[in-house]
């Protein structure tokens, strides 16, 4: 197939194909924070003012947990989006370069016939528009893949460091050897219970700038994948409109 030798689709394709990954990337690392603020607002935690009970501290986090969980169904529409962008991509250019070869053959019958009132119009539009699916289309996103780090790289890699230092403590294992005796898995446990309860306290103090920081990536990803292509793509259409309704 044409598309597949066409290397600015190619380059576009690659482009959307790196956006889903890295918004893919974000939005496992959202669900395993979703999942340990969930593990953390279900810890109990002893009491005694005059009545024993227990109380479950961790449930302050639940408002955060709620955001991020909404943040992580955005970023999972975005995954989509620029997956089927990812495959789209060639198959548009195909179709763009089937509209030019239309065009070639409705050029030789202008030629032949004479009929250029009707042909020749519709020829030069399947020209200019055949074009822009081939050619501006994909050249679009292959500059938002040259501008996109430029204009927002610095800022996506503040906010990963900032997220890196907020939730140092997710990753946890909390799978156990089975060939363990009953003391080293209640001391792992305890363990486990400690770093979750730190992790609460790290994003409870640090909610803001945790909350901050993922709709800051996810307002990059927004760019990258809508806004600045749809602002180079709007560019291309209208300059091949004007020049395929120029008399």
């Amino acid at each position: 197939m044409l598309h597949r030798h066409n290397p600015l689709s190619q380059r576009a394709q690659d482009y959307a194909a790196t956006v889903s990954a890295a918004s893919a990337a974000t939005y496992v690392t959202l669900r395993t924070l979703n999942a340990a603020l969930s593990t953390a607002q279900e810890i109990e935690v002893g009491a005694s003012l005059g009545v024993s009970g227990t109380m479950q501290p961790g449930k302050m986090l639940e408002p955060v947990d709620d955001t991020i969980e909404r943040i992580a169904d955005v970023v999972f529409v975005l995954m989509l989006v620029s997956g089927v962008l990812a495959v789209a991509m060639g198959p548009v250019g195909a179709v763009g370069a089937a509209m030019i070869a239309g065009a070639s053959v409705l050029w030789i019958i202008d030629r032949l016939v004479g009929a250029r009132d009707v042909i020749s119009l519709l020829s030069r539009r399947l020209v200019w528009y055949g074009g822009f699916f081939l050619l501006a289309l994909p050249g679009a996103f292959v500059l938002t893949d040259l501008l996109a780090d430029l204009l927002t790289g610095d800022v996506m890699v503040q906010q990963q460091v900032i997220i890196a230092e907020i939730t140092d403590t997710v990753e946890v294992d909390p799978a156990l050897a089975r060939d363990q005796g009953w003391w080293d898995r209640l001391t792992e446990g305890m363990s486990e219970v400690d770093r979750y309860r730190d992790l609460a306290t790290n994003i409870w103090l640090r909610a803001d700038d945790l909350i901050a920081s993922y709709l800051t990536l996810l307002s990059i990803y927004i760019f990258q994948i809508f806004v600045l292509p749809a602002l180079l793509v709007g560019a291309f259409f209208v300059s091949v409109r004007f020049f395929a309704n120029r008399p």
